[in-house]
C-alpha cells in the first residue's frame, strides 16, 4: 500500500491548508508547475506516514507482550528495552517531520496564483565614441623624452 493510500495525524492540517483532499494534492503535486511548498508539504507527509507507522508497530508489539491474556514468564526485559529504545526512535523521527511540516506550512507563501510585477532592468549607457578633447590627441605621436 502507498503512502498516498495511508493516513496521517496531520491530514486535516494539510487539507484545510491547501483546500483539498490529500489524494487530490498528491495530484496536484505531480503537475509541473505545481507549488514548491506542496510538493514539499506531501514529501514530509509522506515520511510521516512511515514514522507514524513504525510508532504503531513498535506500540501493538509492546501491546501483545504485555497483554492481560499473556503468560507472565514470556516478558524479556531484553526486548521491551529494545522496544522502548525502538519507539523513543520512531517518535523523535514522527516529532521531527511534524515540527517540520509545521514550520513549512507557516512560513510558505500563500495559496493563489502569484502576481509578479514586471522587472525592468536598467542599464546604464557607456558613451561609445572619445571625449572631444581626447579626439585632438588620440591620434598624435608621443615625443620621445629629451
Amino acid at each position: 500500500m502507498s503512502v498516498t493510500d495511508k493516513t496521517s495525524s496531520q491530514d486535516s492540517l494539510l487539507e484545510q491548508t491547501f483546500g483539498a483532499p490529500v489524494r487530490d494534492l498528491y495530484a496536484q503535486a505531480s503537475v509541473r508547475d505545481a507549488s514548491k511548498a506542496l510538493r514539499r508539504a506531501l514529501e514530509l507527509r509522506s515520511f510521516l506516514v512511515v514514522a507514524e507507522e513504525q510508532v504503531a508497530w513498535v506500540r501493538d508489539r509492546v501491546h501483545e507482550a504485555t497483554a492481560a491474556d499473556r503468560d507472565m514468564s514470556e516478558l524479556s526485559t531484553d526486548d521491551l528495552r529494545f522496544d522502548a529504545q525502538w519507539l523513543e526512535a520512531a517518535l523523535a523521527g514522527r516529532d521531527g517531520y511534524v515540527a517540520a511540516l509545521g514550520r513549512l506550512l507557516r512560513t510558505m507563501p500563500p495559496p493563489g496564483p502569484v502576481t509578479r510585477r514586471p522587472v525592468r532592468l536598467i542599464q546604464p549607457v557607456l558613451p561609445t565614441g572619445l571625449p572631444p578633447a581626447a579626439g585632438a590627441r588620440a591620434g598624435a605621436a608621443r615625443r620621445p623624452p629629451s
